[in-house]
Parts: C-alpha cells; sequence; structure tokens
C-alpha cells in the first residue's frame, strides 16, 4: 500500500503526478498533480492506491475526499494534435508541466510516477510504480483516470460507436471494429495502431 514515506523524507510541500492515456487509440493524455493536506485523514488514505488497482465506486469516494480534505489539486492535458506533432511521451510530459504550473501553490519537490520526469522548474524524483508507492502520486492517479474516464463519457455521446464510455479509447474489439466500419473520428490519434494507418 502507498504511504507518506517519500514525501515525509523530502519535507516541505510534496506534489505526486501522474498521467493516464498513453496507450489509447483516441483521446487526450491528462496529467494531474496532488498535493495532500498536511493532516492526511486516515479514512482517506487508507483509499488511495494505484487508480487501477479500485472500483470506480473507490475512486469515485476517493475523488470527493481528496476535494473535501483540502488537497491542492491541478490538471493538465496534451491534445490529439499535440500527440501527433510531439509524440506520446513528450505529449504526456507537456501534460505534467502543465499540471504542475496550474497547482494553486507551488511544489518544492515533484514525485513522479515511472522513470521519466518534465522539466518543470521543480526538483523532480522519479519513482517507478510510483501510484503503489506514494500517497500524492496514488491520489494523482485517481484525479487522473476519473477525469479523463469523465471526458471519455462525454466524448462517447457524441460518437456511439467507438464504446468509449465502456473502453475509455483503448483498442478494445467494438473500438477496433468500429474504427473499421466508421473510419476514424477527429479524435482519434492516427499514427496509433494497424488500423489507422
Amino acid at each position: 500500500m502507498p504511504d507518506l514515506a517519500h514525501e515525509t523524507r523530502l519535507g516541505g510541500l510534496v506534489a505526486g503526478v501522474d498521467e493516464v492515456g498513453r496507450g489509447p487509440l483516441a483521446g487526450p493524455v491528462l496529467a494531474a498533480a496532488v498535493i495532500l493536506p498536511p493532516s492526511l485523514p486516515q479514512t482517506l488514505a487508507a483509499l488511495l492506491d494505484d487508480s487501477k488497482k479500485l472500483t470506480q465506486a473507490r475512486r469515485a469516494r476517493a475523488l470527493a475526499g481528496l476535494r473535501e480534505s483540502g488537497a491542492w489539486m491541478a490538471l493538465g492535458a496534451a491534445s490529439v494534435p499535440e500527440i501527433e506533432r510531439l509524440n506520446i511521451l513528450h505529449a504526456a510530459m507537456l501534460a505534467m508541466r502543465r499540471a504542475i504550473a496550474r497547482l494553486p501553490i507551488r511544489p518544492q519537490h515533484v514525485l513522479v510516477d515511472g522513470n521519466r520526469a518534465p522539466d518543470c522548474g521543480v526538483a523532480c524524483t522519479t519513482l517507478v510504480g510510483g501510484d503503489g508507492i506514494s500517497l500524492s502520486i496514488a491520489a494523482a492517479s485517481i484525479l487522473a483516470k476519473e477525469t479523463r474516464d469523465l471526458l471519455m463519457r462525454r466524448l462517447d455521446a457524441r460518437y456511439p460507436a467507438y464504446g468509449w464510455a465502456r473502453n475509455a479509447g483503448y483498442a478494445a474489439a467494438i473500438h477496433r471494429a468500429a474504427i473499421i466500419e466508421h473510419g476514424p473520428s477527429p479524435h482519434h490519434r492516427r499514427g496509433f495502431g494497424p488500423l489507422l494507418r
């Protein structure tokens, strides 16, 4: 389970950063940055973990708890045209920089999930598997996933054939079949996958 060991060791205002949406065939890549409150309620800490391990209901409860706790939170995204222009890695770094820059208070250190950190003007430490190690990164992973899933559900209402409300733009069978039948939408990453070439 994630804890605050890294945040405590670093001291000061530490932001956790994570992104979601590197692998889908459609939609933006989205990053979140979270600075947890100094006195994190234990009931909230117990809800936080890698967003991929959590049910949607638990993620929603955790996100509501983060909002009530006074955590500082921000989001950043890179659009499909930016992904196509920059490539997915650089677009993810751009989304992270934007999330960090939008925090209402400037962190003194940033913990980043993965092995690459954005050039954001703040000292960064990378943690592979960080969303399962650091509570602030876990919080960021929940915020990022819940927000991107909501965005893809809204896009699904406009483009229902692709099943984005269920697959969030990933290469599920229904999604791939819809691309063959209907062609790509304006929200598809045309350089991703053999069906889009």
